[in-house]
């Protein structure tokens, strides 16, 4: 079969890096990703990732409730202002994990990168671990791509490179999904597979058009849109 090339211009961070165009073949994992500094912004939005303060998705299933919010935070990672998106997750009511995510998105080509992360962890209302944080830039940790601004199928590529740590990546099944969710149904999402070489495990997200992500395993989204409770604040 005819192999297919995935192309995009995308920035690179660093000292005396100059604009290059990468190029990546759909089937292998990418892991490097070449940029210019000044293209890297905190809001913005590309079909299927929203990442302007205020806006909120609520998901829920099998007695789980995840709550993402785009904070009015910004945090500087690896030298590049990132948006501070909180995750909140309980289980039967109960808090078991906080992150706090940093993402930032290319003003031309509305890739969305994927900076670190600060996990916090709870067990009886209490932190008990930051198991799965890190920060490109520290400790061997490099950026990734969350979420392509023009996904191809078959594409493939590190959501997160840390060895030993955390080495999620993504491939694009499709983008012609129909997904039904308390919120409503919704067309044309783009399905996502996601491993990671340091356990076998596979996990499938779908993302709607304009909204972000509407399913997550057993969870389903029952509520997107802005929210006025976002937290006001500047870089941490």
């Amino acid at each position: 079969m005819r192999r297919v090339l995935w192309c995009w211009s995308i920035v690179a961070i660093g000292i005396g890096l100059v604009a290059v165009a990468g190029c990546v073949r759909a089937g292998e994992w990418t892991s490097r990703f070449l940029m210019e500094g000044d293209e890297l912004v905190s809001s913005g939005r590309n079909p299927y990732f929203i990442l302007e303060p205020g806006y909120q998705l609520v998901l829920e299933g099998g007695g789980t409730q995840l709550i993402i919010t785009v904070l009015n935070e910004t945090k500087i990672v690896d030298g590049v202002e990132t948006r501070v998106v909180e995750e909140r997750e309980t289980k039967n009511g109960q808090l078991i994990e906080v992150a706090r995510n940093y993402f930032a998105i290319s003003r031309r080509t509305n890739d969305v990168f994927y900076f670190g992360e600060d996990v916090d962890m709870y067990k009886d209302g209490k932190v008990v671990n930051h198991d799965g944080s890190w920060l490109s830039g520290v400790n061997g940790g490099k950026f990734g791509l969350m979420m392509p601004g023009r996904p191809l199928v078959k594409a493939s590529y590190y959501q997160e490179v840390v060895p030993e740590v955390a080495m999620d990546r993504a491939t694009i099944v499709s983008t012609t999904e129909t997904v039904k969710t308390p919120a409503g149904e919704f067309t044309n999402c783009l399905k996502m597979e996601e491993t990671t070489p340091l356990q076998r495990l596979t996990e499938y997200k779908y993302y709607a058009p304009g909204i972000g992500m509407v399913s997550d395993g057993t969870m389903k989204l029952v509520r997107a849109g802005k929210v006025a409770a976002a937290k006001t604040g500047g870089e941490r």
